[in-house]
């Protein structure tokens, strides 16, 4: 016994690195979301170089490259773009669900009311500049386009947040991530209702059954990974032959995962006590009781986090770094013509993003308040708020996601040109906002 009190703290704990730092999920997340916005600019910026150069053929025939199987009369095959925007960009959706599912049962929005402030002003965020998209298109060549507005772009808005550090408070990181993470699940659910083809019902009853087969496996206590990837990809494969874009089943998916670990610190750290370095009989092979405890306390250290966060720390660098840049390379490129400005689409999508966003987020945000459905943090000031709102306005990614399904051919690059100028003046005007208010905030209140 004195042999075990005579051991230094520092033996029985994990070796310390600096990636060790970062151990809150949140935290983590806002870091890679930061860095990956920085990527995700860089390889907008790529593509929109290569689409107005000597070479911009070639880079958009590129992404047009049929990729499939063939065998026999049976092809399954599609575009190397289509590719990234259907199958890879189900697991962009798969972690932000993820996200939103462990932050509403583990993380800041356990409380409701607080949730509800970032849910009403994601509410505000889309209805607002739908409308405001939809009385200037009305009647009008691109009125189905109204869906690309809803969307806030995560990566970058954290991005800007990053560069005012800590001038602003935490909890207006929260209520950013929060609602941008609402408002991509619903334009993603408006992308299924909207924007999907004739539906096949019965497919669409073999994806349902296929997720019905996941919940039960996670009932049954399957704990093993691949068996979940194996039904989760015949989902993908059933609803994407139904009809309805495939991306929802990363929604889906990602909202089923659980949340709660399966090993208690209590029942880790009994386990752990029992655990012996090397057999004392020297005995290196066999199912020894020493060999058993060391299986039981790798299974158990692994069980302490929840599929939930498992996963999130798993995917987060692959998507952040990987699926996104892909995205922006495949997507983010238009020939810019600035006599495109006085386009009337280009026009609805700025309106949309730079004035409906704003607007919604603090009047739906102010309407939740007002009626005692949420609660506003004491340090995030209406002032922040509305900055806050500005930011919301760099729709990007999930915009370029829509505008694709949503216009014909002759109106997506007016609608993409709206998307970058939108993203820029909102990006400035939020910055700039923001900056003013944080000095105010280190003044101390006069009561």
């Amino acid at each position: 016994m004195s042999e075990e009190r005579d051991t230094p703290r520092d033996l029985v704990r994990l070796p310390m690195e600096f990636g060790d730092r970062l151990t809150r999920p949140f935290a983590r997340f806002l870091r890679i979301e930061v860095a990956g916005g920085a990527v995700l600019l860089l390889f907008t910026l790529a593509a929109l170089v290569l689409s107005n150069s000597p070479w911009a053929h070639t880079y958009l025939e590129a992404w047009e490259t049929r990729v499939g199987v063939h065998v026999g009369g049976f092809e399954y095959a599609r575009s190397l773009k289509d590719w990234i925007n259907d199958g890879l960009m189900t697991l962009f959706f798969f972690l932000v669900a993820l996200e939103l599912k462990r932050e509403l049962v583990l993380g800041e929005l356990k409380n409701p009311r607080i949730a509800a402030l970032s849910i009403s002003a994601a509410l505000g965020g889309m209805l607002v500049p739908a409308g405001l998209y939809l009385l200037l298109q009305w009647d009008q060549p691109g009125e189905r386009g109204w869906g690309t507005v809803m969307a806030t772009d995560t990566a970058f808005v954290i991005g800007c947040l990053a560069l005012l550090g800590s001038r602003i408070p935490h909890n207006l990181r929260v209520f950013m991530l929060s609602l941008a993470i609402v408002d991509d699940i619903g334009a993603i659910l408006v992308v299924a209702i909207g924007y999907s083809s004739q539906i096949d019902w019965s497919a669409l009853a073999l994806g349902a059954l296929s997720l019905a087969l996941v919940r039960v496996l996670a009932l049954a206590g399957f704990r093993g990974f691949p068996v979940y990837f194996l039904a989760g990809g015949l989902s993908w494969f059933a609803v994407d032959a139904s009809g309805i874009h495939a991306t929802i089943t990363g929604v889906v998916l990602g909202l089923m995962t659980p949340a709660r670990r399966w090993v208690s610190d209590e029942r880790l750290y009994a386990i752990l006590s029992q655990v012996v370095a090397h057999p004392a009989d020297g005995n290196n092979g066999g199912h020894t009781p020493d060999r058993n405890t060391l299986q039981a306390a790798e299974v158990a250290a692994r069980e302490t986090l929840s599929p939930v966060e498992r996963l999130e720390l798993a995917l987060h660098p692959w998507v952040g770094f990987v699926i996104m840049p892909l995205f922006a390379l495949a997507n983010a490129g238009l020939p810019l013509s600035w006599a495109d400005l006085g386009n009337p689409v280009t026009l609805a999508v700025f309106v949309g993003f730079a004035l409906g966003k704003p607007v919604g987020i603090l009047a739906f945000s102010w309407l939740a308040v007002r009626l005692g459905i949420a609660l506003r943090p004491p340090d995030l000031a209406w002032g922040l708020l509305a900055g806050g709102g500005l930011l919301a306005g760099i729709g990007f990614t999930m915009a370029l996601f829509i505008a694709n399904l949503a216009f014909a051919a002759s109106l997506v690059d007016s609608a993409k040109l709206g998307i970058f100028v939108a993203s820029v003046v909102s990006a400035l005007a939020g910055l700039a906002l923001l900056t003013w208010m944080a000095p105010s905030r280190k003044q101390p209140r006069v009561n």
